[in-house]
């Protein structure tokens, strides 16, 4: 059985910079991570490596620096990485990367299951992975919270929906989302960093894929465009109260009524 897990390297700090020009994150000289949902999906994928024997793949789109993230994937007992790197790719909103992946995928061959994590921190969509079904042609469901049983045929998963808990079996091949805490996931592995040191991870590019349109990727690809983002502004003021009991209560209520909380 071949699973592939999509991750995602995002900033590991609130305080970033935005281009003004395109509305993207400026992430170069920032600490990164791995998209802590996508952690998620990838125990679940070892949670069902243990009980198949399946082999586990990662899929990750961004800079050359994103293979950080693969080589972790390696520590906790992924069997393959491919990152898909290109500046042709920068920019790209939901469809245009959930294209870029769809296309990669097709590259590797499509893999019985994919497992994606709900969204990413530095976007909160929750949309590539259902898109990247949708582009694949092939069944899928969302805020997957119990993989209940698998077996060579299909999957069979809880989905927490508003207002009820839908079971669904899906045949294979079939993408999921996972919500945060379906597994608590494990941490690296010293050993396998030992082991994994040297692994290979497969790089492509624009010219790798099927598609080679550099109108299809990236800003160019993108029918949703920023028209302004900025970060929020904060405004802190303190006063200090002084007085009895009556002073003080009736200070705190006026300022409330200003503030218009009561």
């Amino acid at each position: 059985m071949e699973i592939l897990v999509c991750i995602k390297q995002v900033p590991g700090t609130t305080e970033v910079n935005i281009d003004e020009e395109t509305g993207s994150l400026i992430r170069d000289g920032i600490d990164s991570k791995m998209n802590p949902y996508d952690l998620y999906a990838l125990e679940s994928a070892l949670r069902l490596k243990q009980k198949t024997d399946a082999r586990i793949s990662v899929l990750t789109m961004g800079p050359p620096q994103a293979k950080a993230i693969i080589a972790e994937s390696y520590m906790m007992g992924v069997d393959t990485g491919y990152i898909l790197t290109d500046r042709a790719l920068a920019g790209a909103d939901c469809l245009a990367t959930a294209y870029a992946l769809s296309q990669s995928i097709q590259k590797i061959g499509m893999p019985d299951l994919i497992i994606c994590g709900k969204q990413t921190t530095d976007g909160d969509t929750a949309q590539v992975g259902p898109k990247v079904a949708e582009l694949l042609s092939i069944p899928h469901v969302t805020n997957v919270t119990r993989i209940k049983n698998i077996d060579a045929k299909g999957i069979v998963v809880e989905a927490d929906l508003p207002g009820e808990v839908q079971v669904v079996e899906l045949p294979y091949p079939a993408l999921v989302t996972v919500e945060k805490d379906i597994f608590q996931p494990r941490l690296p592995s010293y050993r396998l960093k030992l082991q994994t040191t040297d692994r290979k991870v497969t790089t492509f590019r624009l010219k790798d894929l099927a598609d080679q349109d550099p109108a299809h990727y990236g800003l160019s690809g993108s029918p949703t465009q920023v028209v302004r983002i900025f970060p929020p502004e904060t405004e802190h003021e303190s006063e200090i109260i002084t007085g009895d009991t009556v002073v003080l209560t009736e200070k705190l209520h006026d300022m409330l009524s200003k503030w218009k909380f009561v």
